[in-house]
């Protein structure tokens, strides 16, 4: 699915944003929409331009780590 896509069909989702091509869809936490992104395709977005292992760091501390309240997106390994 495709930003765009989404955003038709749920009022309101949280996005990750420069990761669109690893979203996979939606899911419900607790009645709230989230965001799904493939997690590999997130870090193989992120090696383009600062290499596998960088991407893997960058990933735990700035993306995985990060908590945006309760529509916080998804990564799924």
């Amino acid at each position: 699915m495709t930003r765009e896509e989404l955003i038709e069909q749920y009022e309101e989702l949280l996005f990750a944003d420069g990761y669109d091509d690893a979203i996979l869809g939606v899911a419900n936490r607790c009645g709230t929409y989230v965001v799904v992104y493939s997690y590999e395709k997130v870090i193989e977005i992120l090696a383009e331009d600062i290499g596998f292992e960088d991407a893997i760091e960058f990933f735990d501390f700035n993306v995985a780590g990060s908590n945006m309240g309760e529509m916080t997106p998804v990564f799924m390994l």
